[in-house]
């Protein structure tokens, strides 16, 4: 993984710990979301990424997001290497295959 785009994983997990800290749980929820975008490419970052969500939904007490992630832990360790769709924010409130748009501030560090 280039250092930019991990950079831009790691910015994204303290922003998320930093709005999770005031109680800004969406907020931090948006943040880990946008960091799975980025680390999907990347089998190790990507099951980061779902371990980190997983973590958010304890502290949460969000019992469906809970299993969501345990089950997206599993298949971003599996299939990382082989598919994944492009795009998709990680969490249970949207299919684990559906590719969706990636944002526009996103694209370019991606496309490296």
């Amino acid at each position: 993984m280039n250092p930019r785009l991990n950079q831009a994983i790691e910015t994204e997990y303290a922003l998320a710990r930093q709005a999770e800290a005031v109680g800004r749980a969406a907020e931090a929820f948006h943040h880990l979301e946008r960091a799975h975008i980025l680390s999907q490419r990347h089998t190790l970052a990507h099951v980061r990424s779902h371990l980190r969500m997983w973590g958010w939904a304890w502290r949460q007490r969000q019992p469906r997001e809970l299993l969501g992630q345990a089950t997206r832990i599993l298949a971003a360790a599996l299939f990382s290497r082989i598919w994944v769709p492009e795009g998709n924010t990680g969490g249970s409130n949207v299919s684990a295959i559906q590719p969706m748009p990636i944002p526009a501030d996103l694209r370019d560090l991606l496309s490296r």
